[in-house]
């Protein structure tokens, strides 16, 4: 994984500093909380409901097992002794106190981390697909492509006041698993006739009050120009997108306005001017990157263990359902993919605590060359188990709570905070999630459903994803009280699609409910083996509205 330089260590620490004393100037009653606003932000401090809420940026999700472990001691200390994973692959603290921030974001910089440029009008944490490096559908690793842009993007002195916040997504396999499609930039590494490898950029896409799948922009960039041609976007959308109205200040407005083929002439004419500049990418310089993101020293013996794990398969059924569930191939022989589902039943989803992060840091040291990473459902990998390892991870999972066998089932569902914090919030997120979660908590039933993607917000900004969700739920207001309408046929994947509203929004107690009529008219609706994606688009709206409100 990337290790800083003197440089970046050097502008962190200062950026703390800095900090340390906007906060001091804060707390003497020197600055109003409209003056303290914009620069608590660049720093990753929101104010919600009860209290200031810190994100810590995670980027592409990669953590190294001290990285972990400071997570953990934070959650001790500076909070309440638990953190959020986020659907953007981010860290957050939901309680900590103002005068301590500062310590806090100290104590980051000593593992190499920061909350820089995760909150504000500026490019946020670059995310990527959660198994870039070790999955076996994947072209390239995308990763040192994210961290040329991280680098490329943080406190570039052009972008920092954007209209809007700018979110970008990377992946290099042929299947999305980063959600391209509903970024701002997502950037897929692809191959063209002539075997070369390049980027295919899609731009304009996003969810929150105004959902919208990105249009590609450019079918074949060559990775020499992945920054200046980034750049060029990005002077397009800073001159003209709307600074008036922060509701239609994405880019993606811009984009739907002027029509992607007007969109791309502007990008091409803005590129033309610095395409050749000292902007164009080196192989030197990929190299060099690409350098520290090299493959662990994968054990050549490990396919032997494959015997040892069809015997422990064969001798435990709840570890051959967790297998089953929470294993994927791995692009090495002998070697696993471990999701740690974070959604568990006592827990809201995301949620982990100090100790639960200390386990997953020994468990990653002992069988996973020490890192960790964060997916965009809310969950952790161990990227690199060998099979031989697996059982004892599994028991050291379980017995930490966090071998809940449900990765890609309906309780694997992804919620905002909701109304339980966020100022923005119509309604909560996490209480409607328990009931769903204990309504189908028989892991037979849950199996009998298939895959399905259940996201959840608790306002129109959808930090839960509802509108790509298999079931969105989103929450709103309702005279006072706490009312959520139900959307099917969403997407962020390959086939990314929004979903469509099912009908009026119905109350919390009957939430539950309308979710397991829903189903079973799904389970006595589909054909053979088909999923409930599949059947929704093949049967479309009428016959799922029909199972949720036919008999109200």
């Amino acid at each position: 994984m990337y290790q800083y330089t003197h440089e970046d260590a050097t502008i962190v620490r200062e950026r703390v500093s800095q900090f340390r004393g906007q906060v001091q100037r804060r707390l003497a009653g020197e600055l109003t909380e409209d003056e303290f606003r914009p620069l608590r932000l660049m720093n990753g401090l929101y104010l919600q409901r009860h209290a200031y809420m810190l994100r810590v940026a995670i980027p592409y999700g990669l953590l190294s097992t001290e990285q972990v472990r400071k997570l953990a001691h934070i959650a001790r200390e500076y909070d309440r002794g638990y953190a959020h994973v986020t659907t953007r692959q981010n860290f957050q603290y939901n309680w900590p106190k103002l005068e301590r921030v500062p310590d806090l974001l100290d104590e980051l910089a000593d593992v190499e981390m920061h909350a820089i440029q995760t909150s504000g009008n500026c490019i946020r944490n670059i995310s990527a697909d959660h198994l870039a490096g070790v999955c076996g559908d994947e072209l390239e690793d995308p990763r040192p492509y994210c961290e040329i842009m991280r680098q490329w993007s943080t406190f570039h002195p052009e972008f920092s006041y954007l209209p809007r916040k700018f979110k970008v997504a990377f992946t290099g396999a042929t299947r999305d698993r980063a959600a391209v499609a509903v970024h701002d930039i997502g950037v897929r590494i692809v191959e063209n006739d002539a075997g070369e490898r390049g980027f295919q950029v899609i731009v304009g896409g996003g969810l929150g009050r105004t959902p919208i799948i990105g249009k590609v922009i450019c079918d074949f960039l060559p990775k020499e120009h992945l920054l200046s041609y980034s750049e060029a976007i990005l002077r397009v959308y800073n001159m003209h997108g709307n600074r008036k109205n922060k509701y239609k200040a994405r880019i993606k407005i811009l984009v739907k306005k002027l029509g992607i083929e007007e969109f791309r002439r502007q990008v091409e004419e803005e590129w033309a001017h610095i395409k050749d500049t000292t902007m164009k990418l080196t192989d030197a310089e990929i190299a060099r990157v690409a350098a520290q993101f090299a493959p662990p020293a994968y054990d050549a013996s490990a396919p032997e263990g494959a015997s040892a794990l069809q015997e422990a398969l064969a001798a435990d059924k709840r570890f051959e359902r967790w297998y089953r569930h929470n294993v994927t191939s791995h692009k090495v022989d002998g070697y696993n993919v471990v999701h740690i589902s974070l959604k568990s039943p006592r827990l809201p989803p995301g949620d982990i605590e100090a100790d639960q992060l200390d386990l997953v840091a020994d468990l990653a040291d002992s069988y996973s060359f020490g890192e960790v990473r964060t997916t965009h459902e809310q969950n952790l990998i161990l990227g690199d188990v060998r099979d031989e390892d697996l059982l004892a991870v599994w028991k050291g999972l379980e017995g930490a709570e966090l071998a809940t066998p449900n990765i890609g089932q309906l309780t694997d569902l992804i919620c905002c905070p909701g109304l339980d914090y966020c100022a923005l919030a119509n309604a909560g997120s996490i209480g409607v999630a328990k009931l769903i979660t204990d309504r189908f908590d028989e892991l037979d039933e849950l199996y009998e459903l298939g895959p399905i993607k259940l996201k959840m917000s608790g306002c129109i900004n959808s930090c839960g994803h509802h509108h790509v969700g298999h079931i969105g739920i989103l929450g709103v207001n309702k005279n006072g009280q706490e009312y959520y309408q139900i959307m099917l046929g969403g997407s962020a994947e390959d086939d990314a699609s929004l979903g469509k509203w099912l009908g009026q929004a119905i109350a919390k107690d009957e939430i539950a409910d309308a979710i397991e009529r829903l189903l079973e008219g799904y389970l006595e609706l589909r054909e053979e083996n088909e999923t409930f994606l599949a059947a929704y688009r093949r049967l479309g709206r009428e016959p799922f509205k029909e199972a949720v409100y036919g008999a109200h």
